[in-house]
């Protein structure tokens, strides 16, 4: 049977009238070639469905070509709600910053999450990603990062990116207050935790370990 893959990313761009936001390329394009490449089947989808917006800071002549192949397809992202998510065998989440602001509230993801996580299927996110994770909880109430080894983007590094100001709240310390066990390397650093069905990665260095981390549990 082909493995499907269930990617969800956010639609949000604005977080004043100076900056702006969205998917940030790398941690969507890399991990999308690793599955289609691997034989996936693929479904990209967002709260609103529609156009996925891309972090113009990760949009580089330098980038790979493959990469813009894969950007295509965050034009037209399916709604999240429409979703058959019963049938996928992982989730994965990118990040950027717009995570922080749509996918850390969204219900039907935490529905999905919940579900995934009761019938222990993979869960992964990377960076700003993990943001999307902190609704879902257990049969039990409690996060599903409870006493899980897990990272993200930390706030080091928002620090040095000099964004902490403009987040609605701080990814570490609110994985930290859900009980998780948060592990932090150096700043940008490769770093993913595997704990249980759930995946982390640090940072957009870390999108391809996720990946391949997914490909190896699946």
């Amino acid at each position: 049977m082909v493995k499907k893959v269930l990617i969800v990313t956010t639609n949000f761009s604005d977080i004043n009238e100076d900056i702006k936001t969205g998917v940030y390329l790398e941690e969507f394009a890399v991990p999308y070639l690793v599955f289609k490449s691997t034989g996936y089947e693929i479904t990209v989808a967002s709260p609103l469905g529609g156009n996925s917006p891309i972090d113009e800071s990760s949009l580089s002549c330098s980038n790979p070509m493959e990469w813009d192949e894969a950007a295509m397809f965050l034009r037209d992202t399916k709604k999240l709600q429409e979703v058959d998510y019963k049938s996928f065998d992982a989730i994965y989440l990118p990040g950027g910053h717009g995570p922080m602001f749509d996918l850390s509230k969204d219900k039907t993801l935490k529905e999905i999450l919940e579900f995934m996580y009761k019938e222990n299927k993979l869960i992964a996110a990377v960076c700003h990603g993990a943001a999307g994770l902190i609704l879902a909880k257990d049969e039990k109430g409690n996060s599903i990062l409870k006493n899980k080894h897990v990272t993200s983007f930390t706030n080091k590094e928002e620090q040095i990116v000099k964004m902490t100001e403009f987040m609605p709240f701080s990814l570490q310390t609110r994985l930290v207050e859900l009980g998780a066990d948060f592990v932090e390397e150096k700043p940008w650093k490769e770093h993913v935790e595997i704990s249980g069905n759930i995946i982390t990665g640090q940072n957009q260095n870390s999108a391809l370990l996720v990946a391949e981390s997914i490909v190896s549990l699946i």
